[in-house]
């Protein structure tokens, strides 16, 4: 698993835009919040994003981009962010590769219904140097983030 102090691995994926993000390109120029979710439309997840996007604001004074990160397609992605009216990018590890990289990925049908190839609800936040500041990856899907860790770690950046 992607720790503390050690450089990102290299994140490369469509958004629910149909664009190619790469974190690569907010180097010098803004944090990143990577939130890792392990599904859309379900509960949970609805709920962390909502109350990440409701804050944009205040993550944008701090210099920090916002991307939401899961295993379901674009086009699933894309419908989610209209739905919910989520103003930053939902992006598609279709393949689980970044996952792979993070080291966040559930075992083989290790997930809800047995469901395979899905990460952990999980975040990272990545410096404009490219290295991680904060990692936090739940076992429990159910759990939310510590967004008050995440704020403090930001606001040390």
């Amino acid at each position: 698993m992607i720790t503390k102090g050690q450089k990102a691995p290299e994140i490369s994926l469509f958004s629910n835009e149909k664009k190619e993000v790469r974190v690569a390109d907010f180097q010098g120029k803004k944090h990143v919040l990577l939130l890792f979710f392990p599904q859309a439309f379900t509960g949970v997840c609805t709920n962390e994003l909502n109350l990440v996007n409701n804050e944009l604001e205040e993550y944008d004074k701090k210099d920090v981009q916002v991307l939401g990160i899961s295993t379901d397609s674009p086009f699933t992605l894309a419908e989610y962010a209209k739905v919910n009216a989520l103003k930053f990018p939902l992006l598609s590890d279709h393949d689980a590769v970044i996952g792979d990289a993070f080291g966040i990925k559930y075992p083989a049908g290790g997930f809800a219904l047995g469901m395979s190839r899905v990460s952990k609800r999980s975040a990272f936040i990545i410096d404009k140097e490219g290295l991680v500041r904060y990692a936090e990856v739940l076992e429990n899907a159910g759990h939310l983030p510590n967004f008050e860790a995440i704020k403090g770690c930001i606001n040390s950046l």
